[in-house]
């Protein structure tokens, strides 16, 4: 869309360069220098190639910056990937593993189209990103020249946000509010598109200003000054008091609202157990004994009968999601009294009816509550439910076949957190390896879980694991990968040893597409159409070796795993390890389609408290 008119400038501190001559490139640079961008990933290409000139020349004039000068920005690591795919990874690996917003810039056409999927999949999942892309000149718009994409009509279906500049007076203005939109409210991906010539177009930078805007400011200021009032509390603490079995269903949003810290004063003030959601892994410590890790469709067994249990749900930053909630209707029978606390409206009561809500910052909100609740001396008696809480996860633990010759996956994801102690960053693909990371790894602290959740997207795995090391250089990075979902996006292997990263990954090799073969054998009669790929040739260590990996080995023996892992883990500098694992290795805990939590499919090494829902002739819609 066309930007709207600026908004007017409020600042009384004059930015420098204020009234200086610059490009429109040269103007998007000093935007990206100012909002504090440390690291771009991209592709560059013919439409957005003054931009990239312009971020060439700014890494310049910074280093030249010294005793004579100070400069008054760090300069702006420039990462290029393989693909233009791998740098909206990365960019989101980047802003999932800090906080910040991440930012790639990629030319017109295929770069800007190869970026949809990260664009989706960081709306999907809430990610503050910042996409450039270059368009071809203003006049040719429309007329299918060489490169063109109509980004606006493709991005407008997956993006929060997508601006077309075709003002080169409101480019600045543009870009700068493309990072207030990115990261306020509900953040997500924000992409501007500028045409070549306004790329070109001499202009005078005002170092201040944004768009106007009124509507979204209007609603978000109304959601950001949102409180609880006395009224508020005390209903929600009148129903908490009566509750039995009270529990906490955490999800993403703690993550994105920097809530940890809250969410643990309330847990420590009142004692409600946690389950976290995929996305919201990390924003409470899974070691802790209130903790029920993972609920939902492959959740852990005793947090999935927790909530069949449960008689007072307080939903944190989540939404009901299918992978959670499943058949709604069935989820919770027994909670009599459901809360939700988000920053976005259109989720209040979308899957599930709740009887108390509030609409505003996460942290604030249960700031608010745990001091309410702590001034009236509230103290629920959870000893009986606390009780009932460890029994659960004592008699249903996660297991597996620890007796087996053959490596088992599960097996590998705990010897490497024997290492790490949840405190490795972990990004993963998407299969059967995502869910075992998800149910085998300690999360002690938030952003330390990347993984595509909503839209499950094979190949975030690697690129997220490099955006990650840019934003977190002195942490372990552990990509946990699949030989089927690793292929998607396989040359990102030679980015990390350009750039020299110490990024561990592995590769859980079970010859085919897992989880399809896992549905495929429950659903589908065994019929593994498309599933297997023992014909495959792909030698994913001569790869590794052939793209600069130092250390690259294949595991496939039991007795090796443990040293091989240490081995694996202490190596200074990238390493590669492919693990040949149980190719019959199944993720369980399973709710099946139109399940409920108590008739999930524990497996043979999960003790189940009922019968498993296992009708070959249910839909398979929620694959």
């Amino acid at each position: 869309m066309n930007a709207p008119a600026l908004k007017a400038d409020t600042t009384t501190d004059r930015h420098p360069l204020a009234g200086h001559g610059m490009s429109g490139a040269e103007v998007i640079v000093q935007v990206l220098a100012d909002e504090g961008v440390d690291v771009l990933f991209g592709y560059s290409g013919g439409a957005i190639l003054p931009v990239y000139d312009a971020v060439f020349r700014h890494n310049a004039m910074q280093a030249r910056a010294d005793g004579h000068g100070e400069a008054m920005h760090e300069a702006m690591r420039l990462v290029v990937p393989a693909n233009e795919q791998g740098a909206g990874f990365m960019a989101a690996g980047y802003a999932r593993a800090s906080g910040k917003v991440g930012v790639a810039i990629v030319t017109s056409g295929p770069g800007a189209t190869n970026m949809v999927t990260p664009v989706r999949d960081s709306m999907a999942d809430s990610i503050p990103l910042v996409v450039i892309c270059g368009q071809v000149g203003t006049a040719a718009i429309g007329s299918d020249a060489f490169q063109e994409a109509p980004v606006s009509n493709i991005m407008g279906a997956c993006a929060k946000h997508v601006f077309l500049v075709t003002d080169a007076a409101q480019l600045e203005a543009t870009v700068r509010t493309a990072f207030t939109l990115a990261r306020s409210g509900r953040p997500g991906p924000v992409v501007v598109d500028v045409p070549k010539d306004v790329q070109n177009t001499a202009l005078s930078f005002r170092g201040a200003g944004e768009l106007a805007l009124a509507g979204y400011r209007t609603r978000l200021r109304a959601v950001e000054q949102a409180t609880l009032g006395d009224a508020d509390c005390a209903a929600l603490f009148d129903a908490l008091m009566q509750a039995k079995r009270p529990l906490i269903y955490a999800g993403g949003g703690v993550i994105a609202a920097e809530a940890a810290d809250a969410l643990r004063g309330f847990v420590d003030a009142f004692g409600l157990p946690v389950a976290t959601t995929l996305m919201g892994l990390g924003g409470f410590d899974s070691t802790d004994p209130l903790a029920l890790h993972l609920l939902g469709m492959h959740g852990t067994a005793y947090a999935n009968y927790a909530v069949e249990d449960c008689d007072f749900v307080l939903a944190l930053g989540a939404r009901f999601d299918d992978r959670v909630a499943g058949v709604p209707e069935k989820f919770a029978p027994r909670a009599k009294f459901i809360a939700q606390v988000d920053i976005d409206p259109a989720e209040i009561g979308k899957v599930k009816r709740v009887g108390w809500h509030h609409v505003g910052p996460l942290r604030q909100a249960l700031e608010r509550l745990t001091a309410w609740g702590r001034a009236h001396g509230l103290q629920p008696q959870l000893a009986a439910w606390h009780a009932h809480v460890a029994e659960l996860k004592r008699a249903h633990p996660m297991d597996y076949d620890r007796t087996s010759a053959l490596v088992q996956p599960y097996a590998v994801i705990e010897a490497i957190n024997r290492h790490t102690r949840g405190r490795a960053i972990v990004s993963t693909g998407v299969g059967q390896h995502q869910m075992w990371a998800a149910q085998y790894f300690d999360f002690r602290a938030p952003r330390h879980w990347l993984t595509s959740g909503s839209m499950g997207t094979m190949g975030f795995g690697l690129p997220a694991a490099i955006g990650a090391q840019f934003a977190q250089p002195r942490k372990l990075v552990i990509d946990v990968d699949g030989d089927a979902s690793i292929r998607m996006n396989l040359g990102e292997l030679e980015t990390v040893t350009t750039y020299g990263l110490p990024i561990k990954v592995v590769v859980l090799n079970n010859v085919g597409d897992g989880m399809v073969r896992q549905w495929q054998k429950l659903y589908f009669k065994g019929r593994f159409a498309a599933s297997d790929k023992s014909l495959h040739k792909k030698d994913f260590v001569l790869a590794a070796q052939a793209d600069g990996f130092g250390w690259a080995r294949r595991l496939q023996r039991v007795d090796e795993l443990e040293p091989v892992i240490a081995e694996f883990l202490a190596f200074d500098g990238p390493a590669f390890l492919e693990v040949m694992i149980d190719p019959d290795a199944g993720v369980y805990p399973m709710v099946g389609p139109g399940a409920s939590y108590a008739q999930m499919i524990t497996g043979d090494f999960i003790a189940s408290r009922a019968a498993p829902a296992t009708d070959e002739d249910a839909t398979s819609h929620m694959f």
